[in-house]
């Protein structure tokens, strides 16, 4: 039975090179860069094969802590797009549910991302299968949804400038917000095609239609606090290139930072991009966002998780840290 766990790794598992920047054709700042971001997809698809292979996700959590704190969250998201594609290819699969019951509770803000990378994979009818139940949380799914699709689609989501009007979600009562969360994930992947490069990133989300950069920001914000990539020189600069959208930029900083230390993987890369996008530490910015959290509404027209998000915005926003100068206002 062992061999032919193996065996599903093999066949499940994506190529490596998939996640190499040369062949996905995204913008190399530097070697230390390139390493970085290579790095993080290929923890990503170890973690992916880690929970190919495993009988059960128990099994998955000994060789997911081994890997290294920096980079250990992308490869438990990896894990849940790959219990999630099990649980998708077989009715009555239960792997996402075990594991976000286990290892996966620690890392549940990358566990609901990574079911959004099977979906991506997924064909449609396999969607209803997908375990995703928090109402909260569940439109981080689409978020990853929308990584999957700038980061493997980048011709059409980044340049082209799609926009996934008309996809099917289960949410009916705020069914238009689909769009805005996969904005989120765009804004995500933008750090990585742009190479942690602030220049590239902000050059690629100035083609965009400027209603859609409040959620590009929110993503590019998380993507570069979590992953890292960028001196405090550069970090600043892209501080400053969001303008009136800093404090959602703080408020994507603020998610991985509760992601980051929800899962005790903080690292000094994590406390130098809050210090400078949220002014203030990790602890505090995660703070931010659990205070936000406390009496949200149910869902109407607005769903409660963009409520949170605004609330974690304009906390940020009523800091004279995030205030235009008056050369900027021009």
């Amino acid at each position: 039975m062992n061999a032919l766990r193996v065996i599903r790794r093999k066949i499940m598992t994506p190529n490596r090179s998939a996640t190499r920047m040369d062949v996905r054709g995204f913008h190399v700042k530097s070697p230390e860069a390139r390493t970085l971001l290579e790095t993080v997809g290929g923890t990503f698809l170890d973690g992916f094969g880690i929970a190919a292979q495993a009988r059960t996700p128990a099994d998955a959590e000994a060789p997911l802590a081994a890997i290294p704190i920096r980079f250990r969250g992308f490869a438990n998201e990896g894990a849940a797009m790959a219990f999630a594609i099990r649980d998708g290819m077989r009715p009555g699969g239960r792997n996402v549910e075990r594991y976000l019951a286990g290892t996966g509770a620690d890392h549940v803000y990358m566990a609901y991302v990574g079911v959004g990378w099977a979906m991506a994979r997924l064909p449609r009818i396999c969607w209803s299968r997908l375990h995703a139940p928090d109402p909260l949380l569940r439109w981080l799914v689409l978020d990853g949804y929308g990584f999957h699709q700038a980061y493997f689609r980048t011709e059409r989501y980044v340049y082209d400038l799609y926009e996934d009007s008309s996809i099917p979600w289960r949410d009916g009562t705020a069914r238009d917000y689909a769009t805005r969360a996969i904005d989120q994930g765009i804004g995500r992947a933008l750090w990585f095609i742009g190479g942690t490069d602030v220049e590239v990133v902000a050059g690629l989300v100035e083609r965009y239609p400027r209603q859609r950069w409040v959620d590009l920001y929110s993503g590019i914000g998380l993507a570069a606090t979590y992953a890292g990539g960028a001196t405090e020189a550069e970090l600043t600069a892209l501080w400053e290139h969001a303008k009136e959208y800093r404090p959602q930029l703080a408020q994507g900083a603020a998610f991985a930072a509760g992601a980051r230390a929800r899962a005790n993987l903080v690292c000094p890369h994590n406390e130098t991009a809050t210090r400078i996008l949220c002014g203030q530490p990790v602890a505090l910015a995660q703070k931010v966002t659990d205070e936000a959290m406390v009496d949200l509404p149910g869902d109407d027209q607005v769903p409660a998780f963009e409520v949170w998000r605004q609330r974690i915005s304009d906390a940020f926003a009523r800091s004279g840290h995030y205030a235009l100068t008056a050369t900027e206002q021009k």
